[in-house]
């Protein structure tokens, strides 16, 4: 079994990173997903514990007060998403490899905690998705989950997280959702055979 490592992607909404998570978890040995934490409402299919933990406003200050999330944000100004640390380093420690999707802004968290944290560190690696913004939108409106205000208002989003993408260890210019899912797994082989050969 290789070496547990820690997986964040990020990119734009509809860039397929929940895809390539979900395809990690079912084709990778020994991949779970971290579930995150938000404060949004639970969207029609969303069960509890398994997309999301949904937290009430004040459920999510209580574990910010305890010091219980390796990072959080806000989100669109609406909604604030988090990482506990519990449900990252434990199964670190126990060996099991994760992967995890979240915001640019969740990404800079984690390296900070990273910085303060030597297990965290060692096997993290950060993944941004790349897509022409044509087809981003074209993605979305398919999706058929958001309004065309709220899509106008991602496509704003994404022009500041592709200048961020510059400060990620890898990065994967979206092509099919195979070359995507291939790419995505020639980096944990890199990543896996870094993390064991630091011991």
């Amino acid at each position: 079994m290789s070496a547990p490592v820690l997986i964040v992607i990020a990119g734009p909404a509809g860039s397929g990173k929940s895809t390539l998570c979900d395809r990690m978890v079912a084709e990778a040995p020994g991949f779970s997903r971290v579930v995150t934490t938000t404060t949004r409402a639970p969207r029609p299919g969303e069960v509890d514990g398994v997309h999301y933990h949904f937290l009430t406003p004040e459920a999510f200050d209580a574990k910010i007060a305890a010091g219980a999330f390796l990072e959080w944000a806000w989100v669109h100004k609406k909604n604030r998403y988090g990482t506990l640390a519990a449900d990252v380093l434990g199964p670190l420690s126990a060996g099991r490899s994760l992967i995890i999707n979240v915001d640019v802004q969740g990404v800079e968290n984690f390296r900070r905690a990273g910085a303060a944290n030597a297990l965290l560190a060692k096997h993290l690696a950060t993944v941004f998705i790349h897509v022409p913004l044509a087809e981003l939108r074209a993605r979305m409106v398919a999706r058929g989950q958001d309004s065309e205000a709220e899509i106008e208002h991602r496509m704003q989003t994404v022009e500041f997280e592709q200048r961020e993408a510059g400060k990620f260890d890898y990065q994967i210019h979206s092509a099919s959702r195979e070359e995507d899912f291939q790419a995505l797994l020639a980096i944990w082989r890199e990543v896996a055979a870094r993390v064991a050969k630091a011991g």
